[in-house]
């Protein structure tokens, strides 16, 4: 008889329209194996030589003020400009190019250098949360912008230049390729159901409750039925929202208390400052209502066994589909256990 658990099989992605290939049977228990202990964390408070740190000199001659909570910042060496020349390259139906006006900004979550979201308390994190409805307004005003993206690379692993805590903003002129087929795809589920797809399929989760990690009053962290990354996990707001800034104050203390929870577990996982790339997933910028929008955050960490040992995307997952080994159960599971250690 087919099982989930012990036999492949392909998982579907609702919010991408795409599948994802399942091994379960590759690593019964993926956990199990060397465990290295990665070496203490020595970073200090602040550090003279980061460009993030309170009162420290930037590129361009900037000089970061003597900040005592977030702050935010135009990047000195910003992916979009605000002031690209209009235009493209249409040599060829095949060979098309436009461009891409837009901004890019930088937010630290702390002026102390050695924090992640783990280690800042839940009303640190709510001013997080409460500047990242403040940029999604105010960038997402200004008339050229389509799309708000706000997101955040942790580690060297995941490409980050810097350990002080920060995360970024992309600012697009037009809605990106994989936020708009979420997009595209809530919207069809809405004119046919006349409900959120992210409603439902939280409702679907939280009934059953194997891929549940950590939930409140006003969120919920679940592995996706159809998760790629091992640890991957997404955060869904309880109430269908379109934007971080719809959110109430008592939503707001809701997200921060959940994203210090889950990044606490992911830190407990391997005893380790665990690698990801988190992203807001939110309305585009284009004053629409967009009623099919429901706010959610994306986590993608790499790790798969130990503090060292990572899911890399090769051969068959770069060529063909998406593949994991570890069931998205037995990842939740996990995450569940991990503040228990």
């Amino acid at each position: 008889m087919f099982s989930l658990t012990d036999h492949p099989h392909r998982r579907y992605n609702p919010l991408m329209q795409e599948w994802v290939l399942v091994s379960p049977h590759r690593t019964k228990r993926p956990w199990q194996g060397q465990l290295e202990t990665p070496p203490p964390d020595t970073r200090p408070i602040y550090d003279p030589q980061c460009y993030l740190c309170p009162g420290n000199a930037r590129a361009g001659g900037f000089t970061n003020p003597a900040y005592e909570s977030t702050f935010v910042f135009t990047n000195d060496f910003a992916a979009l400009l605000p002031d690209s020349p209009p235009g493209g390259a249409h040599s060829h139906a095949l060979l098309q190019a436009v461009s891409e006006r837009g901004t890019s900004r930088v937010i630290c979550y702390s002026p102390r250098h050695n924090l992640g979201m783990a280690q800042l308390s839940i009303t640190e994190l709510r001013a997080v949360v409460d500047l990242w409805a403040e940029q999604y307004l105010e960038i997402g005003a200004m008339p050229q912008i389509g799309y708000v993206q706000i997101f955040e690379n942790r580690g060297a692993m995941m490409g980050s230049s810097n350990p002080h805590p920060h995360g970024q903003i992309w600012a697009t002129e037009r809605v990106p390729s994989i936020v708009q087929r979420e997009q595209d795809s809530q919207l069809e589920y809405y004119a046919a159901q006349s409900r959120s797809l992210l409603a439902d399929y939280l409702e679907v989760e939280l009934e059953r409750g194997e891929r549940i990690v950590y939930a409140n009053a006003d969120f919920v962290v679940l592995v996706p039925f159809w998760a790629i990354w091992p640890f991957e996990t997404m955060v869904i707001s309880r109430r269908h929202v379109g934007a971080v800034s719809d959110l109430t104050p008592a939503e707001c203390d809701g997200l921060a208390d959940l994203l210090k929870n889950l990044t606490a577990r992911y830190d407990s996982l391997f005893n380790v400052a665990f690698p990801y790339t988190m992203g807001l997933h939110q309305r585009p910028s284009d004053s629409q209502d967009h009623p099919e929008w429901h706010f959610h955050m994306h986590f993608l960490p790499p790790l798969l066994r130990s503090a060292t040992v990572r899911k890399f995307m090769v051969g068959f997952e770069l060529m063909a589909e998406a593949q994991r080994d570890i069931t998205p159960e037995q990842a939740a599971e996990r995450l569940r256990e991990a503040m228990k250690q």
